[in-house]
């Protein structure tokens, strides 16, 4: 038998594929990346994880070497300026969770590499929780079913929960941002008078939008719901104080699922325990919330864990979307949610 010779290796031989670094837990990888998602990154690129099934800083600098891109989110450890520099290579961060400023140092971001959030898809998860916040704090239906479950009579819970309607409400919106301009487009189906302060929102994208521009003051005076949206800044911390909140109408109600750092929380407990105002609140100062908060023994207050932005449909589509950018990137294409350095001061 004639023995062949081995071929010379071709030039397309010698290309390597690019190196992704997926830079989650396993729980999270789980959650995050789907089947399709997982087959998409798979053809893009050789994928390299963590060895086990956690991620620790530690990992960092070899999970990093000779990476291209990587995608983050909940959990990854700060892409700290030291690791930052020992991987020039490294092009694009797509972070499959909202803020980047506990992941990324600010100044990477203006001089390189190129980050993406999925914020905007977070957002959508968010304005379908503050509707359905909205909604029960005026027609409580959870305090309906659990009246009906415990035989209070009939004809007294109807008359004791008659409601009212949301349309004929007027919802005040503070930021517009990517979930507070959601929340716009949603609460526009139910046709009630919507109020917005964002002083970066200009006249004509609020023409658009089919909302009053007015003052926070003006907004907390004239509305009957609140909704906060603002990003946490220097000029944002702790603007909704004890003035603001009695300047409510009775019968008002707040909703935060934003950040609680926007808020007062001691004058806000102070007008909630007067139970003038009521309010609906993912977001506090010391989270997990203590098991003996006030706020847990306040009939007025409708509580939940930080989970505005968290569903099983919006896990799947942050990780697909950010997939979805890694193959722009490599493929030389625009990024859609791109982190600029003009959105850093305003950034939650």
């Amino acid at each position: 038998m004639t023995q062949q010779t081995p071929r010379a290796a071709s030039a397309i031989d010698r290309i390597k594929p690019p190196v992704v670094a997926v830079l989650l837990s396993a729980t999270m990888r789980q959650r995050l990346l789907g089947a399709e998602a997982e087959a998409a990154l798979a053809t893009l690129a050789e994928v390299r994880s963590p060895a086990g099934s956690g991620l620790a800083a530690a990992e960092l600098p070899d999970l990093l070497a000779g990476v291209t891109a990587c995608i983050t989110g909940w959990g990854t450890p700060p892409l700290t300026e030291s690791v930052l520099t020992e991987n020039p290579q490294l092009g694009l961060i797509a972070h499959s969770a909202g803020s980047i400023r506990k992941l990324v140092p600010m100044p990477a971001v203006e001089r390189g590499p190129r980050v993406s959030h999925a914020a905007a898809i977070i957002a959508d998860a968010v304005a379908e929780f503050v509707i359905a916040q909205l909604l029960l704090s005026v027609r409580p239906l959870h305090i309906v079913d659990r009246e009906m479950k415990a035989g209070v009579d009939w004809h007294q819970i109807r008359e004791r929960h008659l409601g009212r309607l949301l349309g004929a409400r007027t919802v005040g919106v503070v930021g517009a941002g990517y979930v507070g301009r959601t929340v716009i487009r949603l609460l526009t189906a139910f046709r009630c008078r919507i109020l917005v302060f964002d002083p970066l929102l200009a006249a004509d994208a609020a023409a658009r939008l089919g909302v009053e521009q007015c003052s926070l003051p003006d907004l907390f005076a004239e509305s009957d719901l609140v909704t906060l949206h603002a990003p946490v800044l220097p000029e944002t911390r702790g603007m909704i104080d004890a003035g603001l909140l009695r300047s409510l109408r009775d019968g008002a109600i707040v909703v935060n699922t934003a950040r609680a750092a926007l808020v007062d929380e001691g004058a806000l407990l102070d007008e909630l325990r007067t139970g003038r105002i009521a309010a609906a609140l993912d977001v506090f100062d010391t989270e997990p919330l203590p098991a003996d908060s006030p706020f847990r023994g306040l009939p007025n207050v409708l509580l939940s864990p930080h989970a505005a932005g968290h569903s099983t449909d919006t896990y799947l589509q942050q990780g697909q979307a950010m997939v979805d950018e890694v193959r722009r990137y490599l493929g030389g294409e625009p990024l859609h949610f791109e982190v600029t350095p003009a959105m850093l001061a305003t950034m939650a």
